[in-house]
Parts: structure tokens; sequence; C-alpha cells
């Protein structure tokens, strides 16, 4: 059997020379908390100016030191009596910073006008990460000109299937009812007016042009883009990508590359896809409300809506594309080896993409507002 330690014990002595105490047994975690209350008041109800005395002290750990000296005030008494082998206690516990509450800052006016500025310095420092992103990836493509065998195309594919093909049903299903809506809210407004002819107009433009390419963009960001990320940030925490670096494989090669070039291939198709679908749900909007057969919509959708409105909405799909999968890989290579850090860089991921499309497709509307339109 082990020994019995010796409980903690304080003695208070008053003489003509002033108050003196005396600890005794062990100071330690595990006897100190039998009953700590006890002792603590034994500790405040001890004057300010006694001599302390440590010599039948016989263990001593932080624990105890650290009462002792929040009992002290945090500062050592004037008459103090500390054997040798419990000073290096002492000393540790005195070591510790003392952690105080931030004080109110005197310019509570000038709080707005900081966080601003931390919000400028943060979107600097977002702008030069991805500008160093894209010329990385630049420049690791121009390393590949001339060596296809180095060329991930597996990657490419299967990227290419995971972005698109299997982004087609929730596009189509999202685009059928987006034209469902659409025609039948313009039914109810045109055949007021006996303008029941100008949904072909209405459905054709909005959809080709600026809704199928934006909607299609918003699902894409959400699901693939997200995806991306959340792919890359689990690579970053299990050290995957740092196992990459090691062999010698450029990572923006092998993972950020196929993303790039799959998502930009993909997102011409599913927008296209995505109009198709939509203007085929408007179409069967029209027929039941306005009694518009299906030949007449066939057929007077290329007199309301020129090509070039088409190019436009690939062209932003490409665009579109690129963004979304530049913006998600840069998040995922951010990411922390933490989960913490994983979800929030994924949820900024989806917002900074939908904002970088809704951003860049108000640039496309004001640069091409004199294309593709059959009034002006």
């Amino acid at each position: 059997m082990s020994p019995v330690s010796p409980a903690p014990a304080l003695r208070l002595e008053t003489d003509a020379s002033g108050s003196r105490v005396s600890l005794s047994g062990d100071w330690t975690l595990a006897a100190l908390t039998a009953d700590p209350r006890q002792l603590r008041g034994e500790l405040e109800s001890v004057p300010m100016q006694a001599a302390w005395s440590l010599a039948s002290v016989s263990r001593l750990d932080s624990y105890g030191a650290l009462l002792l000296w929040r009992a002290w005030g945090r500062r050592r008494p004037e008459r103090l009596e500390v054997p040798p082998a419990l000073e290096p206690v002492f000393q540790r516990v005195e070591a510790i910073p003392v952690l105080t509450c931030p004080t109110e800052p005197p310019y509570r006016f000038l709080d707005g006008t900081a966080q601003v500025g931390r919000i400028v310095i943060e979107i600097g420092h977002h702008v030069v990460g991805f500008v160093a992103l894209i010329g990385q990836i630049l420049i690791d493509l121009w390393g590949l000109v001339g060596d296809h065998k180095r060329w991930p195309v597996f990657e490419i594919s299967a990227n290419f299937y995971k972005v698109g093909v299997r982004a087609m049903p929730v596009t189509a299903l999202v685009g059928f009812l987006i034209g469902v809506v659409m025609s039948y809210l313009s039914a109810l407004q045109l055949r007021a007016f006996g303008a029941d002819s100008f949904i072909v107009n209405i459905l054709g433009l909005g959809i080709i042009r600026e809704l199928g390419p934006v909607l299609v963009s918003v699902l894409v960001a959400g699901r693939s883009g997200s995806a991306m990320t959340a792919q890359l940030g689990v690579m970053r925490v299990t050290e995957e990508i740092d196992a990459l670096t090691v062999m010698g494989i450029s990572r923006y090669v092998r993972l950020v590359v196929p993303k790039v070039v799959a998502l930009t291939l993909a997102m011409p198709l599913l927008t296209l896809w995505g109009s198709a679908v939509a203007i085929f749900g408007g179409m069967v909007s029209a027929n039941l409300q306005l009694d518009l057969s299906f030949d007449y919509f066939l057929n007077a959708l290329p007199r309301a809506v020129p090509v070039a409105n088409l190019v436009i909405g690939l062209v932003k799909g490409a665009v579109f594309g690129l963004l979304i999968a530049l913006v998600a890989c840069y998040f995922g290579l951010r990411v922390r080896p933490n989960t913490e850090s994983l979800s929030a860089n994924t949820t900024t991921s989806v917002v900074a993409s939908i904002t970088v499309v809704i951003i860049v497709d108000a640039v496309f509307a004001v640069a091409t507002r004199s294309i593709g339109l059959p009034f002006r």
C-alpha cells in the first residue's frame, strides 16, 4: 500500500512581533480538492502583513502555488520563508502573464471607419491571392505546352462528368419551373393589353440572354463550387496536398487545372440545356394560359431572339464557369488544417462565387447593351 499523504494544514500564530502563518502537509491538487472552500476561507482571513513559512510543506504543485499566489494578491509577502526545493514552482507561477479585459477604445466614433478599413484590406489580400493563383495556373499550363503526356486528361474527364452530366437533372428541374413561372406571370400582364404574342420575346430574351446563364451559374456555384472547395479543403486537412508536393507533383496541374478546364467547358453546355428546358416550360405554360400553339412558339422564337443572344449566353456561361472554378479552388487551397476553417471557407466560396457572377453579369449587360436586341 502507498503511504497516505499528509493533509494540508494552515496554522496562524499571533505574538508581539505580529502574525505568523505556518503551512504544512501536501499542498497539491489531489490533497486540496477535498475541502477547498474552508481552506480558501482560512487563507482570506490571514492579515496582509503576516509572515509566511512554508518550511513544513512536504509537497507543492502548481495548483497549490497558484492558490497561495492569489491569496497573496499576486505578489510575494515581505516576510516569506520558502525552501529551495519549492522555489522553482513559485517561479513558474510568477511567470504566468496577467490577462486583463480590453479597455474601451477612446474614440468609439472611429469604429466604423476601422471596420471599413479592415474589410478593404481583406479584400485586397483576396485579390492579390487570386491573381497569384491565376498566375501560377498560367505558368503550369505554359509548362504543359508541347508535352501532351503530362496533361491531366482523366482528371478533366472525371470532373467534367461530375460538374456537367450529374448537374443536368437539377438544372432541368429548376429551369422548367422558372420557365413556367415566368410564362405564367407574363401571361397575366400581356393578356390585359392583348399582347399575347410578345410572350415569346419576353421568354426568349430573358432566359437565353440573362436568366439562363445566371440561374445555372448560381446552381453550379452552390453544387459544384462548394464541392470543389470542400474536396481541396479536406485534402488540406488530411495533408494530401503536402504529400503531392513532397512527391514533386504540382497541386495546380493535378487538382486545380482539371476543375477549371472541366467547369469552363461544361458551363456553356449546361447553360444551353437549362435555357432550352426553361423555354420548353414557358412554352407549355403559354399554351395552357394563352392558347399559343407549340408550332407558333417555335416559329416565332428565332425572329424574336437573334442568334447573337445565344452566343452571348454561351460566352457568359463559359466565363461564369471559369470564375466559379477559380474562386472555389482559391478558397479550397486557403483552408487551414481544422474543420472550422473548412466550413468557413466553403461558405465564403459559395457567397463569393455568386457575388462575382452577378457583378460580371452586370458588366456583360452594359458591354453588350447594343448587341442582339431586335428593337433598337
